[in-house]
């Protein structure tokens, strides 16, 4: 199976796992890959858990629509990404419920959505900012992305959701998934715990070099 193969059944297989456990719904959301002559990004209006690998559209270097069906209207947040960030091969885009019920509740802190309360938060995320709401595909928020790809993991867009990206798909899916269970045990608790102190902290990062 050639890169690319590989690369079109993950998107399709993280997709399905994404869209089974409730992590999207409906036609929201959007995977991409980095690819050598391009990028991988799931169609418009597609549903994440009916993705087909065929129909997976192929993106050229200089954003020309290659294959597959009609490339995501997000296929320039994404390329944002991975234009400032090298080492960024995977990008996920979800609606996640409790995300999204955050940003409209109030988030922890512009720069840091949530605190840090539990180890794998700081260890398989970090620092996740708010962007201000604007609609969807405003490019002012590819602009802002574009000057944090490379400082953070991902970022949390006012009432749309989470915007990951990592190595690989499936860690980027990996890190959304611990974001969100994140939000979800703070949403649920009436007395909100204190975040782990500086000494937690900095052990966590001498010891897993966490990004905190």
């Amino acid at each position: 199976m050639s890169n690319e193969s590989a690369l079109r059944e993950e998107i399709c297989r993280v997709g399905a796992s994404l869209f089974q456990r409730g992590y999207t719904v409906g036609t929201a959301g959007n995977i991409s890959a980095r690819l050598d002559d391009g990028w991988l990004i799931t169609p418009t209006d597609a549903c994440l858990g009916t993705l087909d690998p065929a129909r997976v559209a192929k993106v050229s270097p200089d954003g020309g629509w290659v294959s597959g069906d009609k490339p995501s209207k997000t296929l320039t947040l994404h390329r944002c990404v991975y234009d400032n960030n090298p080492n960024a091969h995977g990008v996920v885009h979800t609606h996640s419920t409790h995300l999204v019920a955050l940003t409209l509740a109030g988030v922890w802190h512009p720069d840091d959505v949530l605190p840090p309360i539990t180890p794998y938060y700081v260890m398989k995320v970090g620092h996740i900012p708010l962007i201000p709401y604007h609609r969807p595909g405003d490019p002012a928020v590819a602009a802002r992305v574009a000057q944090l790809a490379n400082e953070v993991r991902g970022v949390l867009l006012a009432r749309l959701g989470p915007v990951v990206w990592e190595d690989s798909v499936s860690r980027a899916a990996y890190a959304l998934e611990e974001l969100e269970e994140t939000a979800k045990l703070w949403m649920m608790l009436g007395e909100k715990p204190a975040p782990l102190d500086e000494a937690a902290l900095t052990e966590l990062r001498d010891t897993f070099k966490s990004r905190w």
